[in-house]
């Protein structure tokens, strides 16, 4: 029997690795499943939710044991150095790894821990039940329309009453992944008209398909390996920008969602580009994290800008952890993604289960952070 830990997350993350479905899933496997007091507390998950699942709830010095005995731990975000430290030589992690963290791969590799990241999942159709980035954009970019709403002074709808039509909000989306689809559903089932962008080839059917109408940039495609868009080369970047910057100027929301894995997020819109918005506008930037797609963004925060055209302000809302503002579901995607890499791990014998990594196996190699670990 192996012993799966998930504790709760450090610095305000709401999120948990492990909600009780998922512990009674991983029990089921055969494995002992631990979690610390609390952990579901922010995403609805009373401790005794995860005893009748089958799960041991620990504090303390028992769940010190635990740690130590552990052969995986899984995680929300990046593992602090202490969290690592404990854990025996050969001990399995599973999360959000921070794989472009030097401090954290050296810290990992002294421990001699393997970090399974969720980063570096495969972009294949067998590991889309695995696919955290893709479970957490979802809730990322149903949370970018819904904060912008509360904040634009304006109806999304389209209304009309006695006392005149109100004519319906325009959206403008940068970034067609998940995040961006759900995006443009979501502003869609409010009633707004949606304009979108994105420079991988595929994207404009996408657009189309869910009732959008797609900008073409004309700056060709830009797909790297596994379906994600790299970066523009500047000539390129600068083309994109004169083509989307009318679009945004007439937009009353702009919600940007563009990444590029392993690299600070792609600047698309400036400065000069968010003072063209109209006063009220409102541009909520989901790249805010990674220095984000908007010039002028604050992680976790409001940024109010003068707009040229004829006073009054536009906000940009730099969502640091979009996800983690919707827990409940967010916590039970993610532990759902976290449950089928348990599947795949699991070998029973004699035994018992046990929790194996095997080489010849293209999700778990490709989870595997290289450089770290035994």
């Amino acid at each position: 029997m192996s012993t799966v830990v998930a504790l709760r997350e450090p610095h305000g993350e709401t999120r948990a690795a492990l909600t009780p479905d998922a512990a009674r899933t991983i029990a089921r496997l055969g494995h002992r499943v631990v979690v610390q007091t609390g952990i579901g507390a922010h995403a609805g998950h009373p401790d005794d939710e995860y005893t009748d699942a089958g799960a041991e709830v620990l504090e303390g010095a028992p769940l010190a044991e635990a740690l130590r005995v552990a052969d995986l731990l899984a995680h929300v975000t990046p593992l602090p150095a202490e969290r690592i430290s404990v854990l025996r030589p050969g001990a399995l992690t599973l999360g959000l790894a921070g794989v472009d963290d030097g401090d954290r791969r050296a810290a990992l590799a002294a421990a001699g821990v393997v970090p399974l990241a969720f980063e570096q999942l495969p972009r294949t159709s067998r590991a889309q039940t695995m696919d955290v980035l893709s479970s957490q954009a979802l809730a990322a970019g149903y949370r970018a329309v819904l904060e912008a709403a509360i904040r634009l002074p304006r109806f999304f709808p389209l209304a009309m009453t006695a006392a005149g039509t109100v004519p319906p909000a325009k959206v403008v989306v940068l970034g067609v992944g998940v995040a961006g689809l759900q995006a443009i559903a979501t502003a869609r089932r409010l009633g707004a008209t949606v304009a979108a962008n994105d420079i991988r080839p595929d994207s404009a059917e996408e657009v189309r398909s869910v009732g959008a109408t797609f900008i073409d940039a004309g700056v060709g495609s830009a797909e790297a390996a596994g379906g994600y868009a790299r970066s523009l080369a500047a000539t390129a970047a600068e083309a994109q920008q004169q083509a989307i910057a009318p679009h945004i100027a007439d937009a009353d929301v702009l919600i940007t969602t563009a990444a590029v894995p392993g690299r600070p997020a792609p600047r698309l819109v400036s400065a000069a580009m968010v003072r063209a918005m109209r006063a009220g506008s409102v541009a909520v930037d989901l790249a805010a994290s990674t220095g984000g797609n908007i010039e002028g963004t604050v992680p976790g925060a409001e940024v109010r800008v003068p707009s040229a055209r004829g006073g009054g302000e536009v906000t940009i809302v730099g969502l640091a952890n979009a996800a983690g503002d919707l827990p409940t579901d967010a916590s039970r995607l993610y532990a759902t993604n976290v449950t089928h890499v348990v599947e795949l791990l699991t070998v029973t014998g004699p035994d018992g289960a046990q929790l194996v990594l095997d080489e010849s196996d293209d999700i778990l190699t490709g989870l595997r952070v290289a450089g770290a670990g035994s």
